[in-house]
């Protein structure tokens, strides 16, 4: 992948890992806990797609609340004693181990970065902060700003505004296929971190490289 200017990231999936939060109540969760983190991530994603379709847009905090209350309430665990330390935990997802490293040697090879995330800001920022990545960053785009969710195409193009770098000279990394199909149709150069070994989606807009962490993306892109 010659010739890019600037990295493009998603947040949940990507450079956080968006089971960490149920990860942290696991002996309190027990045999459960692996169902609820998945279908609170399922619906999460779900809820996005259906609100952008519907024309009901509501921030993603209040979708990642819905979709843990559904899961919950699915599974049969009473909510009072986890609800509020699984939302507490969802702010301060781990980062993957090899995000600092790689947002390091990428900045060191002169690239723009960036944050694209359907994430509002204030969950972002703690999220960034409590990785100590934001000094590396030059951005961090919240689809809020255009008051709808990923894939539309709007959202992809804040990164294109933000950062004024051509979309064909942009690499966006995402765990979440759906999300590089979308942004591969916009027009980025697209790596998928296929972080669970998943089959390919049959969506348009393939990714142009598949890596299983990002530890490998300072090499494809020559940094």
């Amino acid at each position: 992948m010659q010739g890019i200017r600037a990295c493009v990231f998603d947040a949940y999936g990507t450079l956080f890992d968006v089971h960490s939060a149920v990860g942290r109540l696991r002996s309190q969760l027990g045999a459960v806990a692996d169902e609820l983190s998945a279908l609170w991530r399922g619906k999460q994603l779900e809820y996005t797609w259906l609100r952008a379709l519907m024309g009901r847009h509501a921030p993603f905090w209040q979708v990642t609340e819905d979709a843990l209350d559904y899961a919950l309430e699915r599974l049969g665990v009473a909510s009072e004693p986890v609800r509020a330390p699984l939302l507490q935990a969802y702010l301060t997802l781990d980062a993957y181990p090899e995000v600092g490293d790689v947002l390091q040697r990428l900045r060191a090879a002169g690239l723009k970065l960036a944050i694209l995330s359907n994430g509002e800001p204030a969950m972002l920022d703690a999220a960034v902060g409590s990785a100590g990545i934001g000094g590396l960053l030059d951005a961090v785009l919240s689809v809020e700003e255009v008051g709808v969710y990923k894939p539309d195409p709007r959202v992809y193009q804040l990164a294109v505004d933000r950062l004024a770098v051509p979309a064909g000279r942009i690499s966006f990394q995402s765990s979440n296929a759906w999300d590089v199909a979308g942004a591969s149709c916009f027009g980025f150069r697209t790596v998928w971190i296929n972080r669970q070994g998943a089959p390919a989606e049959r969506l348009p807009g393939a990714p142009e490289c598949r890596l299983p962490d990002l530890s490998g993306l300072p090499a494809l892109l020559g940094a």
